[in-house]
């Protein structure tokens, strides 16, 4: 057996060889490891970012001890990269692989689990959040996860809904940077914007608000499935170890008429937060000129070169920096090319 990390012009290989056994290759892919036998793969393992993915090993040479070896590998070359904490998406016939190499499980929805490996510790984490966070935990609070691309009069109008509804709000951004705002702006605008209201905290989401982007499609082929299970993977995250840790017992989510993957977050929600304590107050949104306000139609008009338009639905926080050079960079990004909500 020859174990080797593949070049680029030799995924499409990986990708031949995972369909065959039904799966696929995702294209975020930072590395691929197989595992070659008289030159034929007879399996693989990949990483991206922080993430172990695309894991497959042919019928035949299960239970001979490929996948722990091939695991083994794949973390090694993280960490020698630098990546001591990460994460692995798989289905439940595998976990116990996992588990004998020291993964833990934090979560499963369905037929698919989420475990940790390396220095990851799901509540040694959300306790350091809440550490840094200066969040006093013997009040109940309300909560809101956001994404912000950009931050809205529709995002302002849900959070002072909820602010007035309760002694304390956390407002989480999520910290998944694939959106066409970055991270940092996103952040920066929703707590600048929040700034007049006095019992509530904005913070970053952390690793454990799971973005879209990082939930594998690999071995699921239905976009229903895909997105059925992701939803209820991190309803059932947030519902098991953040609502716990930062005392939430409300959550408020706004209604949404153009998204068809928040829409089914909303209903997964309703079904899985009350089983941990956690009420879901769902807030119609707001309407401006006949529709609702989303961040997504901002884009649009964006992209459409109408910022006179947009300034009718963004705080004045938000169209300060649209005007910025760094805001008129973000435009132009949008105008070439659509990117992730």
């Amino acid at each position: 057996m020859e174990f080797r990390f593949l070049m680029d012009f030799e995924k499409h290989l990986v990708d031949e060889f995972l369909k065959g056994i039904g799966l696929e290759l995702e294209k975020d892919v930072d590395e691929t490891l197989c595992c070659f036998e008289d030159g034929e793969i007879i399996g693989t393992c990949s990483y991206s970012k922080n993430v172990i993915k695309c894991f497959g090993i042919k019928e035949e040479y299960r239970g001979e001890g490929l996948a722990s070896s091939l695991i083994t590998k794949i973390q090694n070359r993280m960490f020698d990269k630098g990546i001591y904490e990460y994460f692995v998406f798989t289905l439940e016939k595998n976990v116990q692989i996992f588990k004998s190499l020291g993964f833990k499980e934090v979560a499963r929805a369905d037929s698919v689990v989420l475990l940790e490996g390396g220095t990851s510790d799901v509540n040694r984490y959300l306790l350091n959040m809440l550490k840094a966070s200066g969040i006093d935990v013997s009040k109940k609070r309300a909560a809101l996860v956001v994404n912000c691309n950009p931050f809205t009069l529709g995002h302002l109008y849900l959070i002072e809904r909820a602010a007035k509804e309760n002694q304390e709000v956390i407002v989480f951004v999520v910290e998944e940077d694939r959106s066409a705002f970055p991270t940092d702006i996103r952040f920066n605008l929703v707590k600048l914007g929040c700034r007049h209201l006095k019992n509530v905290t904005v913070i970053k989401g952390g690793r454990y608000i799971i973005s879209s982007n990082t939930f594998p499609s690999y071995f699921l082929r239905k976009k229903d499935d895909k997105l059925s299970i992701y939803t209820k993977l991190d309803a059932t995250i947030f519902g098991m170890y953040i609502a716990k840790i930062f005392n939430i017992n409300r959550r408020y989510v706004g209604t949404e008429p153009y998204c068809d993957v928040t829409n089914e977050y909303n209903k997964t929600m309703l079904n899985i937060l009350p089983n941990y304590g956690v009420e879901v107050c769902l807030v119609e949104r707001l309407i401006k000129d006949g529709r609702a306000v989303s961040a997504s139609i901002v884009r649009s008009l964006l992209k459409e070169d109408k910022l006179n338009e947009v300034e009718k639905l963004v705080p004045q926080i938000t169209y300060d920096f649209l005007k910025t050079e760094e805001g008129k960079r973000i435009i132009e990004n949008i105008k070439r090319r659509d990117l992730p909500h």
